[in-house]
């Protein structure tokens, strides 16, 4: 099966802005990413092209994290209830997730952001489909308790 990379484009992005939390730098990382994969003409051709594509990403996120400084906080935050209570939902899940070791955030990463297949985790982060899965299930079960305990359930 030919990797479509319209269609990764966009995996490619959600990922290094989970990784990131910075749209602005996360499209110059993607961008980055897909310039680094296309000057190497010699693996596209060979090898596991998806499985390069993150891991070029992932390489790339790390070296911005490396120079990263904090950043502050945006003070214009509405006060819309509704938009108040779905930003609290979602600040408690990213606390949540964030929680997790960092290998089970990046398998919920790629599995439910970016769809992928266990098959396609497997070739991306070298483990095995029992480890993938083990990984999922673990994280599923970390994050229910979690939520549970801050009354998310």
């Amino acid at each position: 099966m030919p990797l479509s990379l319209h269609e990764q484009y966009d995996k490619v992005y959600r990922y290094c802005y989970f990784k990131v939390n910075n749209a602005h730098l996360a499209e110059d990382l993607t961008q980055e990413t897909f310039l680094r994969f296309f000057s190497q003409n010699n693996y596209i051709s060979r090898g596991k092209p998806l499985a390069y594509l993150y891991t070029i990403a992932k390489n790339l996120c790390v070296d911005a994290y490396r120079k990263a400084k904090e950043q502050p906080l945006p003070l214009d935050i509405t006060s819309d209830d509704t938009g108040l209570a779905a930003l609290e939902t979602t600040i408690a899940v990213r606390q949540a997730v964030a929680g997790l070791p960092y290998d089970i955030q990046e398998i919920l990463l790629l599995r439910y952001s970016n769809g992928l297949s266990v098959k396609e985790i497997c070739e991306i982060t070298g483990l095995s489909r029992f480890a993938v899965r083990r990984r999922i299930t673990a994280g599923h079960e970390t994050l229910k308790q979690i939520l549970w305990e801050d009354d998310f359930s």
